[in-house]
């Protein structure tokens, strides 16, 4: 009876770690917004498609978390009040890679084009759907899934697909989410030239109507930023008039 007893107590720890280790592979979703309807919304929809969330309403409690609870990805309000959600982006920035996805206003472009010179990976319009967030959120999480152990190597790059690191150099470059996909994809194809819409279609499985192809100049510009000696005559991403980029090995 004690050894039953033991058993049982076992096989109950055992499970316990099971379900620990299963919540623990999930991804953890940070919802930063000031409408307790959002959150409340998101949070629902979210669980239901299996995420693990964690909700904000101002910029202490999101620095906060995103400090503490180490999320896979942040959904940023950029209207978020009493704060500023664009300065949560660029404090976050400071320190983490973290996927972060923009909610906007419809008008707020140019809110749009500055969380994206910031370092924003995408950025969704309000109004929108549950079922448009959650396709966003699995596009980005994609991308920042390792791909395999190839390495591409060039005369002073390295693109480590497997531990998504690349070096300038001998020294280590840090890249969000999207900057190393839209790198390592131009790469892969060295000298093919890919139009911004292509770009979109490949790296962001978006189109033209769903996201506007200035999404791709602005990540373009923030990756010569990082590995090009000087960004204003790049050595590795060349624009081709009226087309589009290519990588130059």
């Amino acid at each position: 009876m004690p050894d039953e007893t033991v058993d049982r107590a076992q096989m109950l720890d055992m499970t316990s770690t099971r379900a620990a280790a299963a919540v623990s592979r999930k991804h953890r979703i940070l919802v930063v917004d000031d409408d307790k309807g959002v959150r409340l919304l998101l949070t629902r929809y979210l669980e239901l498609e299996g995420y693990d969330v964690v909700v904000a309403s101002n910029a202490r409690e999101a620095l906060d978390a995103a400090a503490n609870l180490a999320p896979d990805l942040v959904l940023l309000d950029v209207m978020l009040q009493p704060d500023d959600g664009l300065e949560v982006l660029a404090r976050l920035r400071s320190y983490s890679n973290v996927a972060v996805i923009l909610l906007t206003g419809l008008a707020a472009e140019a809110d749009r084009v500055m969380g994206l010179k910031l370092g924003a990976d995408d950025y969704v319009v309000k109004p929108f759907s549950a079922a448009e967030i959650e396709a966003r959120i699995s596009s980005v999480l994609r991308r920042v899934k390792p791909a395999g152990n190839a390495v591409l190597n060039f005369e002073g790059l390295t693109i480590d697909l497997g531990t998504r690191e690349v070096r300038v150099g001998d020294e280590i470059t840090s890249l969000t989410a999207m900057e190393f996909d839209l790198l390592a994809f131009l790469a892969a194809s060295p000298r093919q030239v890919f139009s911004r819409e292509q770009l979109l279609d490949h790296v962001w499985h978006s189109s033209p109507d769903w996201q506007s192809t200035d999404t791709v100049t602005e990540h373009v510009r923030r990756l010569r930023k990082r590995i090009e000696t000087d960004a204003d005559k790049p050595r590795w991403i060349t624009t081709v008039w009226r087309v589009g980029y290519r990588f130059n090995p």
